[in-house]
């Protein structure tokens, strides 16, 4: 008995773990970030814009709108004591009636290019051929290809392929009501926003917990509604006077309806690069058709790209300032990325969006080199070069 004593009281005892590195390390476990989460968040967030799409880009629009339509708002209750829902209502009548004006005017030369349709397909069917005959070796392996493709086929005929044409009208017939409801939520959400006032920035003050949370969240709100209102606001009286430019330029070389290529070259050039290709295309598309010279086609084609480059490298750059430059890299992601998303609409909001990324990242340190990568390379110093 005495034996087994001595060995109990021989044995060493564990020695006990000082509480405050238990601490630390629960707080250094709590600090590290979880990646794996941040993915799944993320993942989960995307695929949510995507399937929720045709309810989110009303909202988005409407609170463009609204953050541009604001400051009007506002002065009008300071300066003229008008009511807001009152001037709320008079500017979503006049955008209405805007946009209502604007679909008139252009509806019957719009009309006239979908009919012409087949001829711009048969004049660039027609061209292509041509450019086909030159190159024995392509022509060759399109024939190869073609008789592949119709013995997997089963030998269809042609007449298949009208068939189709139904379906895609069938398509059209149901998106026009779709879109329309989509244009009426947003212009009804769009009243109630202006017509609260500064309802918002109340609701967001009083969310906040401390002073000086609530003083960041006013300035974040006051910067990312000044920003994206100057940025609106200027980028649409740029793309408005180079529609005219182009629509001018097209009607000096005899292009039909300068008008819609006028509009068209200031709504696509909302798309930063792409939407300027696309314009490009269609206008050679239909000046082919037109002319039926590759050679006199490329003289409308070559003054949209003169435009869209003076404005782009000149313009833009000379009155936005360096505060709203972009990263192009990151403007290009941005523009295929909200594309993949949510179509040609998320091409448009691409940029307001990266707008106001930016400034909510210029008040968020964790989220400083976001912003920094967001923003334009600032001119370095020969001191910073060596």
């Amino acid at each position: 008995m005495s034996e087994r004593t001595s060995e109990s009281r021989a044995a060493p005892s564990p020695a006990p773990v000082p509480a405050t590195i238990e601490l630390v390390d629960a707080q250094a476990i709590a600090s590290t970030p979880s990646w794996a989460i941040i993915g799944i968040f993320f993942i989960l967030l995307f695929g949510g814009l995507y399937l929720t799409a045709s309810f989110v880009l009303p909202v988005i629009i409407a609170l463009l709108f609204a953050l541009v339509m604001s400051p009007v708002v506002r002065f009008l209750r300071r300066r003229l004591k008008i009511w807001e829902p009152i001037s709320a209502f008079v500017l979503v009548i006049g955008t209405t009636m805007t946009l209502i004006s604007g679909f008139y005017m252009l509806s019957d030369p719009i009309a006239k290019i979908v009919n012409d349709a087949p001829r711009y397909a048969a004049a660039v069917d027609a061209e292509m051929r041509t450019v086909k005959n030159r190159l024995e070796r392509l022509r060759s392996a399109q024939e190869n290809v073609e008789k592949t493709a119709k013995s997997a086929a089963g030998g269809a005929t042609d007449n298949e392929v009208v068939v189709k044409n139904p379906g895609l009208v069938d398509n059209a017939t149901t998106a026009v009501p779709q879109m329309l409801a989509s244009v009426g939520f947003t212009l009804v959400f769009l009243f109630f926003l202006l017509a609260s006032g500064d309802l918002f920035y109340q609701k967001l003050i009083r969310s906040m917990p401390t002073l000086a949370d609530k003083k960041r969240a006013l300035h974040i709100a006051h910067d990312i509604e000044r920003e994206l209102s100057r940025y609106l606001f200027t980028i649409t009286m740029i793309n408005a006077g180079l529609g005219i430019a182009v629509g001018t330029l097209l009607w000096w070389v005899d292009m039909p309806t300068p008008v819609v290529f006028g509009a068209l070259a200031m709504l696509l050039n909302f798309i930063p690069y792409i939407g300027a290709l696309i314009g490009m295309a269609i206008v050679g598309v239909i000046a082919l058709a037109d002319f039926g010279n590759l050679a006199q086609a490329l003289v409308p084609v070559l003054l949209y790209l003169a435009c869209t480059t003076i404005e782009g490298q000149l313009v833009t750059p000379t009155i936005v300032g360096r505060r709203l430059e972009m990263n192009a890299a990151a403007v290009f992601l941005s523009v295929a990325f909200w594309g993949w998303i949510w179509g040609v609409v998320g091409m448009f909001l691409a940029v307001p969006v990266m707008v106001a990324i930016k400034v909510f990242a210029s008040y968020v340190e964790p989220l400083a080199p976001l912003g920094d990568f967001l923003s334009a390379e600032t001119k370095r110093t020969p001191d910073e070069d060596d």
